[in-house]
């Protein structure tokens, strides 16, 4: 009797370990007790440029080679609040415009879980619509670098952000949205 206790036991150790593994790998449970902080600066502007225009004149009244210098630091585009979704989530999210042209992402005083493949997303559904999925023509801008603090992400050259309506905290693995905020246009 004790042979065939060993041909099953041992089998059925040896799933359940292999199976325990999975699961560990699947759902990485630790993250749920760990958090991961990241405050990236805002990205910096460009060297000031100098603007067209007259030449200013220095204190002793000569023309000076000093020039009016215009500010070419990051232009706000949108901006929302984030909502809660699967997780509780937190923070506002903004799309900054670049003195180079560039686009960025921004993810401010952001709150949420961390887990397993968070990613982030541009998404062109709402932010209460985006629970559903993430929707056509979604544009993924990178893992989440940490679930909590400041952070950037680069929007791709050719990307118009005016079809975009939320950005996106979103597990892959599991397709369900962390949390979303609505980008609002902001008025100048």
């Amino acid at each position: 009797m004790s042979r065939l206790s060993r041909r099953t036991v041992v089998p059925a150790v040896l799933v359940l370990a292999v199976a325990a593994g999975f699961v560990l790998y699947l759902f990485q449970p630790w993250k749920a007790f760990t958090d991961t902080t990241v405050n990236e600066a805002l990205p910096a502007s460009s060297a000031p440029t100098v603007a067209d225009g007259p030449r200013m004149k220095d204190d002793a009244g000569a023309k000076g080679d000093e020039a009016p210098v215009k500010d070419t630091g990051p232009e706000d585009l949108t901006q929302g609040s984030f909502v809660s979704h699967e997780h509780d989530t937190s923070g506002t999210a903004r799309t900054l415009r670049l003195a180079g042209g560039g686009q960025v992402l921004r993810l401010e005083d952001l709150m949420t879980s961390a887990g397993p493949d968070v990613r982030v997303y541009l998404s062109t559904r709402d932010a209460d619509t985006v629970k559903a999925g993430l929707g056509e023509g979604a544009v993924e801008l990178g893992k989440l670098k940490g679930n909590l603090g400041n952070q950037n992400y680069t929007v791709p050259a050719a990307t118009d952000l005016s079809t975009f309506r939320s950005a996106v905290i979103w597990c892959k693995r599991f397709s369900v949205s962390f949390g979303a905020a609505d980008l609002a246009p902001v008025r100048s």
